[in-house]
């Protein structure tokens, strides 16, 4: 017995180390093939295409310093270093905004696909490039040429970023279209509002008169007519529409510049920090690009040319979100007959229906139809061939028109002051931006830029009638006529996608605007004091002081105090700084309970998928708890039982639910066990495997959505969105700029640049970017002409 144990152990000895070298042989075989596709970036190499010799210097932080003798090489050089850092995020963008990702991803994205391609984001790039000069679509094509270098080199060599061999397969050949593509998705991700007025469709035709009023940031005068046909001609929205996939409500940012008059140095300062979506690898790159006609640096997404917000030797530029009403929907009535045709002035009239094909991986290619009307596309996904559709929603939108931003973008980074960055921003179109500039010879300025859309009738609150002439769009806000500040005598100007423009601007840009608690913040930072310097502007980018809690907090608790109610909650409500920080339990009941208010409000009176379609939930929301502490609660207060009720039944859950996940301990309660940040992977909801490799860790982080520290986080508490690059600018040298770029600049996992800077964006550390002057601790790659 014991001679068969010792053999059965001896076999199990055997299969267990056989099993180890296989394991080890595996982990090898992948470090290997991982490690196989780090860019070089140090050395020489051969690029095809180039005519002179390139000089590309990485810096401490892996900013590409690109020097070039002409523009030709600097253009390619970029698309070529691009794609060394961020080509499978560049692979992965072209394919979202064009409808292609189940071609590599399979059945779980045809939902998407099938989304943009409706929203024709990949046609309107191709119209638009029709429209762009010699010149700069001579850019896209160098541009291209040197992605495409890359890609054949990488191919050749077996180092194609590890991420293509997760999914099985190799990206294409990059095209101009694809670049203008990416720029339609911002245009997409910063410009739409074509949710707000089908929430507000069903809102007419399922909810009260006074329910609808109370919905609305502002009730349009004399939109009866228009309320009518919404009513008659009822389109489907509840079950229709993915709210995954509708941009985030907060994308925005802030940005403020100061006059001499404001500041330590005498000169300028300007800075800018986009609120867009929290990822890995970050959605900006940054960049440094010199040639014998420019010297940029700054940030631009991946997959396209120039820089878009940055700095050259002479200015300096920042954008927020406008925000307008640049996506109408019109009701459209289909032929009973002839479903493609549709009523215009009591005729019918044949749509364009372009056949799609979507190839779906290891299953048979989708034929699909996007429907386009003389407004736009058909955005309502009825299936006609199954049923009888009585109208739908077709879209009209600013970004499906032939515009030409790149061809501001090149202008701008070559522009030496006001007047000619002006200039540029005249093929500035889409997404409608707040830009602020500041110069070296002084001047600071602010123009509100894009088109924005002058309605024959109504103003973009509700869907309007298709079959009638008397509705559309009658042109757009001229260029000259856009909201413009030069030099204002108070020495600042800020935005913070709050109201630009005062009762008497003569057109109309939207009534939806951001919650105003940024812009207010800024304003009483800047107010502070006239000697700036660098170090305040960090601080104030930095700000956590919760201007939304001062607002409405006092209120609340009087409430709760009115129905004799957790009194230690109360209490520890009351001794609260204001500020959200992550060592304090006061802003995680605020948030909560703010996000259950809106719940108690809403939630009851519309389907699931309704309610999380809904827009401006906090907007609305403080208005209503605004009316109803004025002593006029309206009818979704009445439904809650009152403002007292409403207000401590949605703290009771919330206390409720923050007792489950923390404790029964009140002190021991933290805003940042439950606010933290991960700049999560494309991949990493795949496996948990993946995540742990992909993502960054879990950290808490200070700040909210409402304070200039921007940090907006999911239902889970998971920070997504907030300040993606954190820029300033000193007039007084524009030598060097102030950059964090969180969480890193490579995508690549092994590359000391994929999460260095995910800490400096939690704890504000800003790393120097220089212009001109040697760069301390680099690493240089000669790009060889062939």
């Amino acid at each position: 017995m014991k001679k068969k144990l010792s053999r059965y152990g001896k076999w199990i000895g055997s299969i267990l180390g056989i099993l180890v070298v296989m394991v080890i042989a595996f982990a090898l075989y992948v470090n290997y093939y991982i490690d196989k596709s780090l860019p070089q970036i140090e050395g020489k190499m051969s690029v095809k295409g180039m005519d002179q010799d390139v000089t590309v210097t990485r810096d401490e932080k892996g900013v590409p310093h690109i020097h070039a003798k002409s523009d030709a090489d600097l253009y390619r050089a970029q698309g070529f270093v691009q794609a060394q850092d961020r080509l499978f995020q560049m692979d992965l963008s072209r394919r979202q905004a064009s409808g292609t990702l189940s071609e590599i991803i399979g059945p779980s994205t045809v939902k998407t696909d099938k989304f943009f391609r409706t929203f024709s984001l990949r046609d309107a790039a191709k119209k638009s490039y029709d429209g762009y000069s010699k010149k700069a679509k001579q850019v896209l094509a160098w541009y291209a040429e040197g992605v495409n270098a890359y890609m054949e080199q990488a191919k050749e060599k077996g180092t194609l970023p590890y991420e293509f061999k997760l999914l099985g397969y190799e990206p294409k050949r990059w095209t101009e279209i694809d670049s203008l593509t990416i720029e339609k998705y911002m245009a997409y991700d910063l410009g739409g509002n074509w949710n707000m007025l089908a929430f507000r469709h069903w809102a007419l035709t399922n909810l009260t008169a006074d329910e609808v009023q109370e919905l609305m940031i502002h009730y349009p005068d004399n939109a009866k007519s228009i309320i009518e046909e919404n009513i008659e001609n009822p389109v489907k929205v509840s079950g229709q529409f993915d709210a995954s996939l509708i941009p985030n409500e907060f994308n925005g940012s802030n940005n403020w510049v100061l006059s001499g008059d404001k500041t330590k140095s005498g000169k300028p300062l300007l800075a800018d920090d986009p609120h867009l979506g929290l990822s890995t690898p970050s959605i900006w790159y940054q960049m440094h690009l010199t040639s014998s006609t420019q010297n940029v640096s700054g940030v631009i997404f991946a997959g396209i040319p120039g820089i878009i917000l940055g700095h050259n030797d002479q200015i300096a530029w920042g954008v927020t979100n406008v925000g307008p009403d640049v996506q109408d929907l019109y009701i459209e009535i289909p032929n009973p007959d002839n479903p493609t045709q549709f009523k215009y002035e009591n005729k019918w009239e044949q749509a364009e229906v372009r056949k799609e094909k979507i190839k779906v991986k290891n299953q048979k290619t989708i034929d699909y139809e996007v429907i386009v009307t003389r407004h736009g596309p058909v955005v309502s996904d009825l299936a006609f061939k199954k049923e009888k559709p009585t109208a739908v929603f077709s879209m009209q939108w600013t970004a499906l028109q032939s515009t030409q931003e790149l061809q501001a973008v090149l202008n701008m980074d070559k522009a030496k002051n006001w007047e000619e960055f002006e200039t540029a921003l005249n093929d500035f179109k889409v997404p409608a931006q707040n830009f602020v500039f500041a110069s070296k010879d002084g001047t600071i300025a602010y123009k509100a830029n894009g088109l924005i859309p002058i309605r024959k009738r109504g103003d973009g609150q509700f869907p309007v009638p298709g079959y009638s002439a008397d509705y559309g769009w009658k042109g757009y806000i001229d260029f000259n006529h856009l909201p413009k500040v030069i030099n204002p005598d108070n020495g600042y100007i800020a935005t913070a996608n709050n109201k630009v423009v005062g009762s008497g601007y003569p057109y109309h840009i939207t009534d939806f605007w951001a919650q105003p608690y940024r812009y207010e913040r800024i304003v009483e930072m800047l107010e502070e004091k006239d000697d700036f310097t660098v170090e305040d502007i960090k601080n104030m980018q930095l700000d956590t002081e919760n201007l939304y809690a001062k607002e409405f907090l006092p209120h609340l608790i009087e409430s709760v105090k009115k129905q004799h109610k957790l009194k230690d909650i109360v209490r520890m409500m009351e001794d609260w700084d204001y500020q959200d920080s992550i060592s304090e339990g006061a802003p995680l009941v605020f948030h909560l309970w703010m996000i259950k208010i809106q719940d108690q409000l809403f939630k009851k009176s519309m389907p699931a998928d309704v309610y999380q379609m809904m827009p401006g939930k906090y907007n609305v929301a403080d208005e209503i708890l605004r009316q109803a502490y004025r002593g006029k609660p309206g009818e979704f207060v009445d439904k809650a039982g009152g403002i007292d009720e409403l207000v401590t039944k949605a703290l009771e859950e919330t206390v409720k639910e923050i007792k489950k996940n923390y404790g029964d301990d009140v002190s021991k309660w933290r805003w940042g066990d439950y606010h933290q940040v991960i700049f999560k992977h494309p991949l990493s909801s795949a496996s948990s495997i993946l995540a742990y490799f992909l993502d960054s860790k879990t950290t808490p982080v200070p700040g909210s959505k409402v304070t200039v520290r921007a940090a907006a986080s999911n239902k889970t508490g998971i920070v997504d969105h907030g300040a993606s690059w954190r820029f300033i600018a000193d007039l007084s040298d524009l030598s060097k700029a102030y950059h964090i770029v969180g969480p890193g600049q490579s995508e690549h996992l092994r590359s000391k640049w994929y999460h260095d800077q995910v800490d400096d964006w939690v704890y504000g550390k800003y790393h120097e970017t220089v212009i001109n002057g040697k760069i301390l601790n680099g690493h240089t790659l000669i790009l060889k002409a062939e």
